[in-house]
């Protein structure tokens, strides 16, 4: 059966101005419902993460003042929302239900996270919407825990998953791969394991071309026993923070070419939905909904 972690405080008030791209978070899970892509059964909603836990990722001075509300200005600033109890509760929500997304890919191939996909916070420090690094953290989670050696981590979100290449530099269990547009944010970028930087414009044809070269090598050569895959859908050609050319057609194939390739090769794999900031809102929700439809058509 496919799991997908939902809450509803994914949905928390926001300022007037961010309001827009969160309205996905409600629309997602209702249109896979009204399509018959999944049913209430498939939700499940899961508490706050544990510090414990956390702390295996981030610094626990970082934590605290993260969850006291005791950032500096400065770092309060990098986060682009208002901080608030609210806020930070959702990201602990988020969080856990990505370790949980964990055990459902283990018994059953996949799992998904509605949200999640915090990729720019690293191990002491926010940056742009991300607080705390939901997939580094479930990765050290399957390490602490010793249930998974080697893992990979597959992040095709337009921006570079600079958080998660900083938090796993020189960590050898964890090869971290990101595709992303090379003059887009952040600008500074860290070293992944493997970076493909690709120029503004690109469309579906080079995308997947590279993406059907590069990821099947990869796997092959590093031998995951468990992948997360960050989709974002900010690849889109109406994307207003991308500036990449997919088709949402080309953003399913992408779907579908790491999906497939997952389930042939036998490597659970947890997904987390990222970015998407379209311009045409229902652009938004179809391309999030059809990772969710390729995931019940490949899997189950």
């Amino acid at each position: 059966m496919l799991k997908i972690a939902y809450n509803k405080l994914y949905n928390h008030p926001l300022e007037k101005n961010h309001r827009f791209p969160m309205l996905k978070y409600e629309l997602i899970p209702e249109q896979l419902i009204r399509k018959n892509i999944c049913s209430s059964i498939n939700f499940f909603s899961n508490s706050e993460i544990k510090k414990r836990d956390a702390i295996l990722t981030h610094d626990e001075l970082y934590y605290d003042e993260l969850i006291n509300l005791s950032l500096s200005k400065h770092d309060k600033r990098l986060i682009g929302f208002p901080l608030t109890n609210d806020l930070v509760k959702r990201e602990k929500i988020i969080a856990q239900g990505t370790i949980k997304n964990t055990s459902y890919a283990l018994e059953y191939g996949i799992s998904m996270n509605i949200a999640g996909g915090t990729h720019h916070a690293f191990k002491s420090k926010p940056g742009a919407f991300c607080m705390l690094n939901d997939q580094a953290i479930a990765t050290n989670f399957l390490i602490e825990n010793k249930i998974c050696n080697r893992i990979m981590i597959i992040d095709l979100d337009v921006h570079q998953g600079n958080g998660t290449a900083s938090i796993f530099e020189n960590e050898n269990s964890i090869f971290t791969v990101s595709f992303h547009g090379k003059k887009n944010y952040p600008f500074l970028k860290e070293n992944s394991n493997f970076d493909l930087e690709f120029d503004d414009g690109t469309g579906d044809k080079e995308y997947l071309r590279e993406l059907r070269e590069k990821i099947p090598r990869l796997i092959d050569d590093f031998e995951p026993e468990f992948i997360f895959y960050l989709a974002g859908v900010d690849v889109l050609k109406n994307d207003k923070l991308g500036r990449l050319s997919l088709s949402i057609e080309g953003c399913k194939e992408r779907d579908r070419f790491i999906l497939n390739l997952c389930k042939t090769n036998n490597i659970p794999v947890q997904v987390s939905m990222g970015g998407g900031y379209s311009i045409h809102l229902k652009e938004i929700i179809d391309a999030h909904s059809n990772t969710f439809e390729l995931a019940q058509e490949i899997y189950f």
